[in-house]
């Protein structure tokens, strides 16, 4: 920004002259405005300052808008009065800055529509013109002293006098507050009283008896009064109407009782200008809390479906995610193996309307409800539904598959707009997505037990004298298979063999190990070959396997002693050591450890022999029950062992029941491995 005084202003002169070039900047009139605030102080002329600064700014502002190049402003004041000039230099015919004297009221229609701003010039200005010039064009204005004839005008000017202004006709100051008045930014809802007083000051202006804002927001609410001035209009009066300019789905209109005349309708046309700018302010304010609300509600909603693994409730939360916030009703539908549509969830704002919800998705016909459902599954398209329970339906798709349809009615008095369609097709697109990772875990999980359920003996032997009982906790992911096993199988010489494991990891690959030792065991024990040979082979099989798999092991050969006493054989592979439930009371660990197998080449596995009195019990567990974890804490083989005392005399089914229930009660998160309990008893009387 350049700017030089003229010679008058250092020449002690009663002229005060200002030159400066200024940017194509939002922030030039505000720059020009101090310039004629400084140059009016200094020539004393504090009269004419609402003028000059209302005309000022929409000189430049116009120069700003449309010749988009630097402005050079001259401000000259004089003991009569004031003379600014905006000159730009953008090339361009120079007609389009000319305005007729102003005489008539069809004179000044023809000035609001070219700009507002010239009419304003034309109004409050002396006397007003343009300048021609071989590298641009300005527009400059007059501001006599009240009281003092005319003045010098700028060399070279086309002059345009106004005619005598009309009675009543507004004043600078007026026109000075409408340009001025804007919302409180700290109101909750600036708006009405904004349209009230903008309203309020442009009827006074005008002189109309009345007026009305009104503004339809597109909610479904129609058309409200934004603000209202004055008395209602009588019959048969001519009213003035001014639609004000905002995008959809807002509308609206700003409407005066005023007698006709030469300012009226520009006044309110600039007035409804200024409005709907604010209004589109709202508009836009309100669209981004809108979206902002929308993906709040979509993060919740992905939250909530992605937490439910079951496929029925997974389906009867949609609708309640949908009702009443998108939907006066809402209906899940999903197809079945012959892909027919079945309702599985559905839901109504109005409860009582419920049965009729599910009788008018149940009819059939061309016209039904279900013939638009079963056109939007196989189009996996959005279809409309008509009439009683009017709304849209949308696919339900996941992965390419489809899965059914969400329907939704709309509310009674008000229609989804674009951004509530889009939310209800991203609804239907996660709910569909959680709708398949449902059935997908549920089908993992149908797999995980019936693979878990063959690696079990399905019931357990009964055999007099001896009392066999177990208890299995899969681990807390049900979709997962784990590595314990159990098994109870007849050996050649009459004796019964125990086993009890625990292959490493979980999922299918320690199933298939867990699987290829048991059958193992059974082949070879079924071939009479001895417990230590029988668990040499198996180490082999796993170390050849290789996959970083091992296997624990606890094999107890039980048959008939002296008298009611059973004799056990005990070989262990790296498994815990079995408790010993001793009838009269007490326990302790028995055996002695060995090597686990499909680790080494070679193994130790020590035989121990003990001698089960009738009403003793062995009590054989994997690492599930002594991990349990309750914070840092485990439970631990001593609270394993304080736990069995107490249950001496009872039965193994017991037994097997309490210690479950105790390891399970020992924290309140689901199990993290598979909890085993396996318990033999002399029930010998």
């Amino acid at each position: 920004m350049s700017a030089e005084a003229g010679p008058a202003m250092n020449g002690g002169s009663d002229e005060h002259i200002r030159r400066v070039r200024l940017p194509a900047d939002r922030r030039t009139p505000a720059a020009a405005r101090a310039l004629v605030r400084s140059v009016l102080a200094e020539a004393d002329l504090h009269e004419l300052l609402n003028e000059a600064l209302l005309l000022t700014t929409e000189l430049t502002t116009n120069a700003v808008e449309h010749a988009r190049t630097e402005l050079d402003i001259e401000v000259e004041a004089d003991p009569a009065g004031l003379t600014v000039t905006v000159t730009d230099f953008a090339s361009g015919p120079v007609d389009e800055l000319l305005v007729g004297v102003r005489n008539t009221t069809s004179d000044i229609t023809e000035v609001a529509e070219r700009g507002r701003g010239l009419l304003l010039v034309d109004h409050f200005a002396s006397r007003w013109g343009t300048t021609y010039l071989p590298t641009g064009k300005g527009v400059w204005f007059r501001l006599d002293r009240p009281g003092v004839g005319a003045a010098t005008r700028p060399a070279g000017v086309t002059p345009v006098t106004p005619a005598d202004a009309d009675g009543g006709t507004p004043s600078a100051a007026a026109m000075s507050e409408l340009m001025q008045t804007t919302p409180d930014p700290y109101a909750d809802d600036p708006l009405p009283e904004f349209a009230a007083g903008l309203l309020t000051r442009v009827a006074e202006m005008v002189g109309a008896a009345g007026g009305v804002v009104r503004l339809d927001r597109g909610d479904g609410q129609g058309s409200q009064v934004l603000a209202r001035y004055g008395r209602q209009p009588r019959e048969g009066n001519e009213l003035l109407r001014v639609p004000l300019a905002v995008h959809r789905p807002y509308a609206g209109e700003l409407e005066l009782d005023a007698a006709p005349s030469a300012y009226a309708r520009p006044l309110a046309v600039l007035a409804g200008e200024r409005l709907s700018l604010h209004l589109e302010n709202d508009r836009l304010r309100r669209a981004d809390v809108r979206r902002s609300a929308w993906l709040t509600f979509l993060a919740e909603a992905s939250e909530l479906l992605a937490q439910s693994l079951d496929v029925e409730l997974t389906m009867a939360l949609v609708p309640q995610l949908v009702v009443p916030r998108l939907g006066q009703w809402c209906a899940v539908h999903t197809t079945d193996e012959w892909g027919r549509l079945r309702l599985a969830a559905a839901s109504h704002a109005d409860e009582a309307l419920l049965p009729q919800l599910h009788r008018v998705l149940q009819e059939t016909g061309p016209d039904s409800i279900q013939a638009r459902l079963r056109e939007a599954s196989r189009s996996a398209a959005q279809v409309p539904l008509g009439a009683p329970m009017e709304g849209f339906a949308v696919p339900l798709i996941a992965r390419g598959q489809r899965l059914g349809t969400l329907a939704v009615g709309r509310h009674q008095r008000h229609r989804h707009d674009p951004d509530e369609v889009s939310v209800l097709e991203d609804v239907a697109r996660r709910a569909a997505l959680a709708i398949e990772n449902a059935r997908i875990h549920a089908e993992r999980r149908r797999v995980a037990q019936t693979l878990q359920q063959s690696l079990l003996p399905p019931v357990l032997p009964v055999v007099e004298g001896i009392g066999f009982a177990a208890e299995y906790v899969p681990t807390g992911d049900e979709a997962e298979v784990g590595g314990d096993f159990y098994d109870v199988v007849p050996l050649p010489d009459g004796r019964w063999l125990v086993v009890i494991g625990d292959v490493s990891g979980k999922g299918v690959q320690a199933a298939a190990v867990t699987g290829l030792v048991r059958d193992v065991i059974r082949v070879l024990v079924g071939d009479g070959k001895p417990l230590p040979e029988v668990l040499g082979r198996l180490n082999e099989t796993l170390v050849e396997r290789g996959g970083g798999r091992y296997c624990t092991l606890a094999l107890a050969a039980v048959g008939p002693g002296d008298g009611d006493q059973l004799d056990v054989s005990l070989h262990l592979a790296g498994h815990d050591r079995p408790v010993l439930l001793h009838g009269g009371g007490g326990a302790g660990f028995v055996g002695t450890g060995g090597t686990a197998l499909g680790l080494l080449d070679a193994i130790a596995t020590p035989t121990a022999e003990i001698a089960l009195k009738p009403g003793d019990a062995l009590i054989f567990y994997t690492d599930g029950v002594t991990e349990r974890r309750r914070g840092r804490e485990l439970f631990g083989t001593d609270r394993l062992r304080e736990s069995a005392a107490p249950l001496a005399g009872y039965s193994a089914d017991v037994v097997a029941a309490r210690l479950r229930a105790t390891a399970i009660a020992f924290s309140v998160e689901p199990p993290r491995d598979d909890i085993a309990v396996l318990v033999l008893r002399n029930d010998a009387l």
